[in-house]
């Protein structure tokens, strides 16, 4: 069961993003799971376009010389249906490129005005180019042939929820969610909260730095490199890259394939973002009383974690440090090895399925983020969270104790 935010002002969502980004979908499925009205600034204005190409237009109408004047009055339509709409309504879900609006400039302005006094919330989608060049030519769309050259990618100068376009639907949609404050309803009555434990040992990727896109980014740029099934990576999260790499490629190639990688996911570490509440949930435990346990590679989890603003504790395993990965559970055993801790009085805080596995192996406790897999991926976990935000740690004499404030 989710628990959603309440608000005292009518909500309009924007969703922004280039041609190709997958923004109609995300604002779909937001409008439908919200129930409230969907308005696509395509649905509202091409069909009036489309019939006036001819008698009107010599050229397509996203060509000069009507360009310009055509995106001033679609926008304009865009903003006098909204304002009707939210006065009527309550709220609304508005699907654009939003291109200037995003600027901060007059569109902004503009867009803001005729809205209020509903609040505001964008969302932007952002990504490789190239993916949205894919899905373009994919999806068949004549207005598409039309379109200029790709511009520069946005960088939005106003208040806005980051999305990673190659996430999927789902995945988009659970970090809409949680920006939104529609949080996850937590169990109150989880052994977790019974504790105390002698340490907390940390996943990093999903569950410290959401870099879920960046890797999905990375393994595709890496099949479309090597000729592998881009799928491949989808179905091995959580799993060291070595161990897919060595599946996946020729034994001449691996390790190529290997440096490939770790240079693709080095050079996209500064698109990861920090899970909710990751630093301060960090911060409140003393360095004897965790650990980091990753699958990736030293190069690779640093970076991330100089990312999201994190320092790795004394005791930070990766896969250099075992032989078997995720889901054997040798990374968790070597890491309360090194704690000095018994492993069955340790909490593991795992995102995958892989790692969730190599937990309960070792015999700790599991708590599962969400946000990478669907819920009943992480059913073998003690508690699901989605965000550590959600949880506060404390430390006596007898070990660490997690709360959840709001639980209740």
């Amino acid at each position: 069961m989710a628990s959603h935010c309440q608000t005292t002002r009518p909500l309009v969502i924007g969703v922004s993003g280039p041609a190709g980004s997958g923004k109609t979908t995300l604002a779909r499925n937001l409008a439908t799971e919200l129930r409230v009205p969907l308005l696509d600034l395509d649905a509202l204005t091409t069909p009036l376009l489309d019939r006036l190409h001819g008698p009107v237009f010599t050229e397509h109408w996203l060509c000069p010389p009507h360009g310009d004047a055509v995106r001033a009055a679609r926008y304009a339509a865009l903003r006098s249906t909204a304002a009707d709409v939210v006065a009527s309504a309550g709220a609304a879900v508005l699907v654009a490129p939003f291109t200037a609006e995003l600027t901060g400039g007059p569109a902004w302005q503009e867009l803001t005005a005729a809205l209020a006094p509903a609040e505001l919330r964008m969302v932007h989608l952002r990504g490789d180019p190239e993916l949205f060049a894919r899905r373009r030519a994919g999806r068949g769309a004549s207005r598409d042939t039309h379109r200029a050259a790709d511009p520069a990618p946005v960088r939005p100068a106003v208040p806005h929820i980051g999305i990673d376009a190659e996430l999927t639907p789902p995945q988009q949609h659970f970090r809409v969610r949680r920006a939104l404050g529609h949080r996850t309803a937590l169990d109150p009555g989880a052994p977790v909260f019974d504790g105390p434990f002698d340490a907390v040992l940390f996943d990093v990727d999903g569950v410290l730095a959401d870099s879920t896109g960046s890797v999905l980014r990375c393994w595709e740029r890496l099949a479309r490199d090597f000729g592998i099934p881009p799928a491949t990576v989808a179905r091995n999260h959580g799993r060291p890259a070595r161990a897919l790499i060595e599946q996946v490629l020729p034994g001449d190639q691996a390790a190529a394939g290997m440096r490939h990688i770790e240079r693709l996911e080095v050079d996209d570490a500064p698109a990861v973002s920090e899970i909710p509440g990751a630093r301060t949930l960090l911060d409140s435990l003393p360095a004897a009383r965790h650990a980091l346990v990753t699958s990736g590679t030293p190069a690779i989890a640093r970076a991330r974690l100089d990312a999201v603003g994190i320092t790795p504790p004394p005791v930070f395993v990766t896969a250099d440090d075992v032989h078997t990965g995720k889901p054997d559970p040798e990374p968790y055993l070597l890491a309360a090895r090194r704690l000095g801790v018994p492993p069955e009085r340790c909490l593991v805080v795992e995102d995958a399925p892989a790692g969730v596995a190599a937990a309960r192996a070792a015999g700790c406790a599991v708590i599962g983020v969400l946000g990478t897999v669907a819920p009943g991926e992480l059913a073998a976990a003690d508690l699901l969270v989605d965000g550590l935000d959600r949880l506060t740690a404390s430390v006596d004499d007898a070990g660490v104790h997690l709360a959840a404030p709001e639980a209740g």
